[in-house]
């Protein structure tokens, strides 16, 4: 492996890919450089020097401003460098597009074809919680119903949306909640769905029954429990209903163009803008090119790189709302009287990222070169097919369930560091590095860190990557599900009663 890399020309640092000692010897564009320190991987060297108040640029982008001289083969980092980020800022729509270099392959995976039209990739039995107070109710129902079938059923999984709200909120918070829940009623990977209340709470059924709309009464079910003696009985009886719609269920043949993905990433370290994101960013161009669909989430870490993806609304209109998903979000940040950079993590900043705009350059890699079609807001579902942008933070779990809830098949997850976690769909781990995908073959379904190996190409590893998602679409199982670790987190911003 290469001691280092100078990801862009314009860069005027540099970025270790491997532990280096001080008095190492570099050459860098022709010139050498002395390392004055020890440089751990994934931190940035400075290339030549840089005098206080100059941009430190990364990616051929400004990722920050030093604070101080630094001089060539120093540490660029937090003890010298400061973001350039304040408040909310006004923009002009000056679009850039990008042709696809790839062509639509027509390629298949094995899904499930629902009633609606709609295709999954799981076939799952789900439990859907008006309420947190009956999460406990809806664990007994499923185990009742699965000690009755010893296993032997139709569904994939049977899982509970458990989660602690639909009472005691006002405002946007009960619309939050009441949303997404009525999205997951809705997503395809459920082979069937028993949504269960209480009776008392503020997320009343009766509403949330209208506000689903059409569904296949054979497949969701509704109870409430203070209206029933047994509600574990009665519970297991609806179950049992659905179990004879879903018991003749069977994958057919689905288009790729039909397959949606979520984009994300946690516990992002210095090498996720050069390894695991990109690699997302090459899948969401080849999915898109064959019809299909990809989601990009994290609001806040795309401050200071916003302005790639507004050159890339497909018209004015997408623009606008762009604007608006970045303005809106940083004003969401000042309402509560906090710095819209407050941002990487402790762990971002151990994997080597300085500011929020490094971290955003290296996040919104993750959507790929193509057009920006659609803008989505939290809670909303997909209308449109190609590149969205959806709104929702950067915490991992509340993101990553708002993807599902948007209608997304499966999520991308892309990691420097490290978590175990996943939401109601598939989230499969990619990690940045070959360390962390050998020390963690428990969490990390795919190691993108083979792209810093000289002896596998960037198409070879793209090949290998989309090869997998097919599979995983097709019904293999990735970690986050072999150890059931499935949740779900809304965002909440009000006041609790």
């Amino acid at each position: 492996m290469r001691d280092f890399l100078k990801i862009n020309p314009a860069d005027n640092i540099i970025l270790a890919l491997k532990d280096l000692k001080a008095g190492a010897e570099l050459t860098v564009d022709g010139q050498s450089i002395i390392l004055r320190e020890d440089i751990l991987r994934g931190h940035k060297i400075a290339a030549a020097g840089i005098n206080e108040n100059e941009n430190i640029v990364k990616y051929g982008y400004p990722i920050g401003h030093a604070t101080a001289v630094i001089l060539p083969g120093e540490l660029v980092h937090t003890h010298n460098t400061k973001t350039n980020l304040s408040g909310q800022e006004e923009y002009s729509y000056s679009p850039a597009f990008t042709d696809s270099p790839f062509r639509n392959e027509q390629r298949t995976f094995k899904g499930y074809r629902r009633k609606n039209g709609k295709a999954g990739i799981r076939n799952e039995l789900w439990i859907v919680p008006t309420v947190g107070c009956v999460n406990g109710i809806a664990e007994k129902i499923i185990s009742r119903f699965e000690k009755h079938t010893g296993g032997q059923n139709p569904f994939d999984q049977a899982l509970v949306l458990k989660h602690s709200y639909g009472c005691s909120q006002l405002g946007d918070d009960h619309e939050n909640t009441k949303q997404i829940l009525l999205d997951a009623v809705h997503h395809p990977n459920a082979g069937g769905v028993l949504v269960l209340g209480l009776g008392c709470e503020n997320n009343e059924m009766e509403e949330f029954r209208k506000s689903l709309g059409t569904v296949d009464e054979s497949r969701v079910k509704f109870l409430v429990s203070q209206e029933v003696s047994d509600e574990i009985e009665a519970g297991f009886h609806l179950v049992k209903e659905i179990y004879e719609a879903a018991k003749d269920d069977k994958r057919e043949d689905v288009p790729l163009s039909e397959l949606n993905i979520g984009l994300k990433c946690g516990g992002s370290d210095g090498f996720s803008g050069i390894t695991a994101n990109p690699l997302l960013g090459r899948f969401s161009d080849y999915l898109i090119a064959q019809g299909g669909t990809t989601v990009l989430t994290e609001v806040p870490e795309m401050f200071g790189a916003e302005t790639i993806l507004m050159e890339r609304a497909e018209n004015e209109e997408v623009f606008e709302k762009v604007v608006s998903l970045i303005n809106d979000f940083k004003g969401y940040f000042l309402e509560h009287k906090q710095p819209v950079y407050e941002n990487p993590s402790p762990g971002n900043k151990a994997g080597g990222i300085t500011t929020l705009e490094d971290k955003s350059l290296g996040c919104t890699q993750k959507a790929g070169t193509s057009k920006v079609v659609d803008v989505l807001p939290y809670g909303g579902t997909l209308r449109k097919k190609g590149l969205n942008l959806l709104s929702a933070p950067g915490n991992d779990l509340i993101a990553s369930t708002a993807l599902a809830a948007a209608g997304c098949h499966i999520v991308l997850f892309t990691t420097g560091r490290g978590t175990p976690f996943g939401t109601f769909v598939p989230t499969m781990k990619i990690s940045t590095n070959t360390q962390l995908y050998e020390t963690k073959p428990h969490w990390i379904d795919f190691n993108a860190g083979t792209l810093l190996e000289e002896e596998i190409s960037a198409d070879e590893v793209l090949q290998q990557f989309t090869n997998y998602i097919i599979s995983v679409a097709s019904g293999e199982l990735v970690n986050n599900e072999k150890n059931d670790f499935r949740e779900i987190s809304i965002f909440k911003s009000g006041v609790t009663l």
